[in-house]
C-alpha cells in the first residue's frame, strides 16, 4: 500500500493509476500531484443533464466547469490521457431519490446504468494549494493531514429547474497578515473557484460551530488565523440530493478526480484585477474585498471633498480610508437608516441649514437604485418639513420613490434598543448600518452646540443615542459625515476638534461613529458616498464577493445605478425646493452661504461634477 508522504510529486496518471487498484491507504486527495488541477465529479442521468449544466453556469464560483461527458462515456480526453471515471476516483457516494445509500471504491457494479449517464468535471480548491503554499502561505488541513473543512451556508444558489440548494464553502485559515496575498494568489484560478467569498465570522454565512464540519475534518486554526472560506464544488453534492434523482453518484467530498491540466500561472496584468483587503468590522470580524482601481477612485474621491472652502482646519480631523471603509461597509448591509438635520438657524423657522438633506437624499437615491432598504429618523418637529422635501424629491426624479421617514423620542432606557431592532432583540436589528450626515451631534456636556457655541439642545431629538445604542449591536455599522466637528459620529475625532476647530473645547461631538468622512461641506460627503456605492457596485471583484460568487454579475444594472447619482441638476432643483419651504442658505456656485452659523463659500455644482 501507498501512503501519503510520496504522493505530492507523482505525476497524475501516476497517481489514477494506484487509484484504480486500491493500493491507496488516504482518505482524501488534499496535496497530491501539486500544481495538477482536480476536480469534484457529478455523474446525473442524460435527462438532467442540460439542467445542471445551466444550474453550473449560473453558479460558477462553487461549480466551474471543466468537462462534460456524453452519455456513457468514462473518460474524459481533454482532461486526462487514460482514465475511467468508474475507477479513478478514491472513494465514490451513491445517491437515490436525494438519499446517501452507500459509498463505494469502483463504480464498475453501475455499468450498464451508467450507460444512460453523463459525468461532469468541476473545479476544485485543492488546485490552488500549491499556488498559496507558493506565496508563503501555510495550507493548515495540509499541514495537520486532513481533509479540507466543508460547510454548508445559509447562502442560496441562482436555482435552475429541480436543482436548487444553499452554497457549501471550505475553510483554510489563514494569518491575517497574509489575508491579501491569499485572495491574490487565487483570485484568477476560476477554475478552482477563484477568490474567497468571506473573511471573517462564519456566522455571516449561517455556519454556527467550525468544530463541526459538514463534511470533510474540523482544521484548527492557529493564533491569529482567519477563517477565509472559498466556494465548494460540494455544492453539487447538495444539488443532487435536492433535485432527488432516482439515481446518481458524486465523489465523497474530498475525494478528487487528478487530472492531467497544470495550474495556469496567470499574471495580474492591471489594477482592474489586482484585489485589495479591508476590514471593515470587528464585531462581528469582517473583510471586504474591493479592486486596487476602485480603491484608488475612491480614495481620489476623499481627497476631492477634503477641500476646505472655510479655511476651519477640518484638515487635522481627515482619517485616512474612512470613505472607503465605510462605503464597503454600506455595501454589505441590507437595510440603511439615515439621519440629517442641523438647526444652526435657532431664531428662525424652520431653524434647519440646507448643508444636510441633500446629502442624505443623494446617498437614499443609490440606496434605493442598490435595491437596499432605507430610512430616514429625523427630528419630530421636522416631521412634515422632511415630508414635503422627500415627496418634492421624488417629483423631481432625484427619488424612486418616497424613503420612510421615522422619529424617535426617549421613552424609557431600552427605548434606542426596541427602535433599532424588532423587540428590543439585538440578534434581530432592522438595520445593519447607520449613516448621519450633518446633523447636530451631543458635546460632552450633553448640550448640542453650533460653531459658535450657542446651545440648541431644545431643537435636537436624541438621534445620538441610537448611534450609542449600535455599538453595542453586533453586526450594526455607524457612519459620520460632518465639516466641523460637532455633527453626530465626529467623536472619532473629538481630540483633533478640540485642538484645531474654532470653539472645538466647547461644541465637539461626543460621540463616535465607525467611520468618519470629513468634508468641506457636508453635502459633498453624501455626494461622495453616493459615487464610491456606484464605483463598487460597478467593481467586478467587489461584486462577485458581495454575491458570493453565485449567481450572474450585476453589473447589467449599470445604467439604473447611474441614473441614481447626484446630478448639479438635481441639487439645484432640490436646493431651489429646500429655499421655498424656508430653509435658509442658498447652495449655488459662489454665494456667500452659512454652516453651523460661520460665512464661508460653496461650490456645489462645480463639487458634482468634480465627484463625477
Amino acid at each position: 500500500m501507498f501512503v501519503a508522504g510520496g504522493l505530492k510529486s507523482l505525476l497524475p496518471h501516476v497517481l489514477r493509476r494506484i487509484i484504480r487498484c486500491n493500493r491507496l491507504s488516504i482518505s482524501n486527495t488534499s496535496g497530491m500531484a501539486e500544481g495538477y488541477k482536480q476536480a469534484n465529479v457529478v455523474i446525473l442521468h442524460k435527462s438532467l443533464a442540460d439542467d445542471f449544466e445551466k444550474f453550473c453556469h449560473a453558479n460558477a464560483g462553487p461549480l466551474p466547469l471543466l468537462y462534460r461527458s456524453k452519455p456513457g462515456d468514462w473518460k474524459c480526453p481533454s482532461l486526462s490521457s487514460d482514465s475511467d471515471i468508474r475507477t479513478d476516483c478514491l472513494q465514490y457516494r451513491v445517491y437515490e431519490h436525494g438519499a446517501c445509500t452507500g459509498t463505494l471504491k469502483s463504480l464498475k457494479e453501475y455499468s450498464e446504468q451508467l450507460k444512460d449517464m453523463v459525468t461532469f468535471y468541476l473545479g476544485c480548491s485543492f488546485s490552488f494549494e500549491k499556488a498559496v503554499q507558493n506565496a508563503g502561505i501555510p495550507v493548515r488541513n495540509v499541514e495537520q493531514k486532513r481533509n479540507v473543512s466543508m460547510y454548508k451556508t445559509a447562502v442560496p444558489c441562482y436555482s435552475i429547474s429541480t436543482f436548487c440548494c444553499n452554497l457549501v464553502v471550505t475553510m483554510r485559515p489563514i494569518p491575517e497578515s497574509k489575508l491579501e496575498a491569499a485572495v491574490l494568489a487565487t483570485s484568477k484560478l476560476k477554475e478552482a473557484h477563484g477568490a474567497p467569498v468571506h473573511m471573517g465570522d462564519p456566522g455571516l454565512l449561517g455556519i454556527q460551530d467550525l468544530s463541526k464540519p459538514d463534511y470533510g475534518d474540523p482544521v484548527h486554526l492557529h493564533p491569529g488565523d482567519i477563517p477565509v472560506f472559498w466556494a465548494c464544488g460540494v455544492t453539487g453534492v447538495e444539488a443532487v440530493i435536492n433535485c432527488r434523482a432516482p439515481l446518481a453518484f458524486t465523489h465523497s467530498p474530498g475525494c478528487m478526480f487528478i487530472t492531467d491540466l497544470k495550474n495556469d500561472n496567470v499574471t495580474v496584468r492591471s489594477s482592474r484585477e489586482v484585489p485589495q483587503v479591508h476590514c471593515i468590522s470587528q464585531d462581528p470580524l469582517h473583510y471586504s474585498i474591493v479592486s486596487a482601481e476602485a480603491a484608488q477612485k475612491i480614495k481620489n474621491l476623499e481627497t476631492l471633498i477634503g477641500i476646505d472652502p472655510g479655511d476651519r482646519g477640518i484638515i487635522h480631523l481627515h482619517r485616512q480610508d474612512e470613505l472607503l471603509k465605510a462605503c464597503l461597509s454600506i455595501s454589505h448591509a441590507r437595510s440603511v437608516l439615515i439621519t440629517t438635520g442641523f438647526p444652526t438657524h435657532f431664531t428662525y423657522e424652520p431653524p434647519e441649514e440646507n448643508d444636510g438633506p441633500p446629502g442624505a437624499l443623494a446617498i437614499a437615491a443609490i440606496l434605493q437604485a442598490l435595491e437596499k432598504e432605507v430610512a430616514i429618523v429625523t427630528d419630530q418637529r421636522a416631521m412634515n418639513l422632511n415630508k414635503k422635501i422627500i415627496e418634492e424629491a421624488v417629483q423631481l426624479g432625484i427619488l424612486k420613490r418616497p424613503v420612510p421617514l421615522l422619529s424617535y423620542q426617549k421613552e424609557s432606557a431600552d427605548s434606542a434598543l426596541m427602535f433599532l431592532c424588532e423587540s428590543g432583540n439585538p440578534g434581530r436589528p432592522r438595520f445593519d448600518h447607520l449613516v448621519a450626515i450633518e446633523r447636530a451631534g451631543m458635546a460632552a456636556d450633553g448640550n448640542y452646540y453650533n460653531a459658535r457655541k450657542v446651545n440648541i439642545k431644545h431643537l435636537v431629538d436624541p438621534i445620538d443615542e441610537l448611534f450609542l445604542a449600535a455599538q453595542t449591536i453586533p453586526g450594526v455599522a455607524t457612519t459620520g459625515v460632518g465639516d466641523g466637528g460637532n455633527e453626530l459620529g465626529m467623536g472619532k475625532v473629538k481630540d483633533a476638534v478640540k485642538k484645531h476647530i474654532k470653539n472645538g473645547d466647547v461644541i465637539a461631538c461626543d460621540v463616535e461613529a465607525d467611520f468618519t468622512i470629513v468634508a468641506g461641506v457636508s453635502n459633498w460627503g453624501g455626494y461622495a458616498i453616493a459615487c464610491a456605492l456606484y464605483i463598487l457596485s460597478t467593481c467586478e471583484i467587489h461584486d462577485r464577493y458581495l454575491r458570493k460568487a453565485v449567481g450572474f454579475p450585476q453589473i447589467s444594472k449599470k445604467m439604473g445605478w447611474l441614473s441614481a447619482l447626484p446630478s448639479v441638476t438635481k441639487e439645484e432643483n432640490l436646493l431651489k425646493t429646500l429655499v421655498q419651504h424656508g430653509v435658509r442658505s442658498g447652495k449655488t456656485a459662489s454665494l456667500e452661504m452659512e454652516v453651523d452659523g460661520l460665512p464661508f463659500y460653496d461650490t456645489h455644482s462645480v463639487m458634482i461634477e468634480k465627484l463625477l
